[in-house]
């Protein structure tokens, strides 16, 4: 089984993104996809420069539109904890620490299920921007889309993945 689900009802709260996912891989193997710079730019980013080591920082890339260069967003890792906890800030301004009120915090926690994994994704700090309502809606409304593309690719590749092993 490989679905994707969100818990929350179109038109509710735009302050936090969260989706259920099954991944027919253990944990072990699952946490690695969505931890490691390797993993990660098979099913997210086009670059992935960090550590997964908690506090260091470091960056991702994707590829811009027209395929000239590289967009890149800042990248902080706060919590890996194998094989059930891995969590992160994004898009804070290079320079920054990452922290409440200047980036994006993403958490993915797994969990055992069947003969898979079930991985609760969440992102939030949407409203803690200090953006006026517009802006929180259209990043919110971006970041809604971009994880409806990704998100299935972490499914499909986690399990390719699982299936090596």
């Amino acid at each position: 089984m490989t679905d994707m689900k969100s818990s929350k009802a179109p038109g509710e709260e735009l302050g936090t993104i969260e989706r259920e996912l099954h991944i027919d891989a253990d944990p072990e193997v699952v946490f690695d996809v969505v931890s490691s710079p390797e993993h990660l730019t098979e099913w997210w980013p086009d670059e992935a420069r960090y550590s997964s080591v908690p506090g260091e920082a470091g960056r991702i890339g994707f590829r811009k539109d027209d395929g000239e260069g590289i967009t890149w967003e800042q990248f902080t890792v706060v919590d890996a904890a194998p094989p059930r906890h891995f969590s992160f800030r994004w898009t804070h301004l290079e320079g920054e620490k990452a922290a409440p009120g200047n980036s994006f915090l993403v958490r993915f926690d797994l969990e055992p299920a069947g003969t898979g994994t079930r991985l609760r994704m969440t992102e939030s700090g949407f409203r803690e921007r200090g953006w006026d309502e517009a802006k929180i809606a259209a990043e919110y409304h971006a970041h809604v889309d971009g994880w409806g593309h990704f998100l299935p690719r972490l499914v499909s590749y986690g399990a390719k993945v699982g299936s090596s092993r």
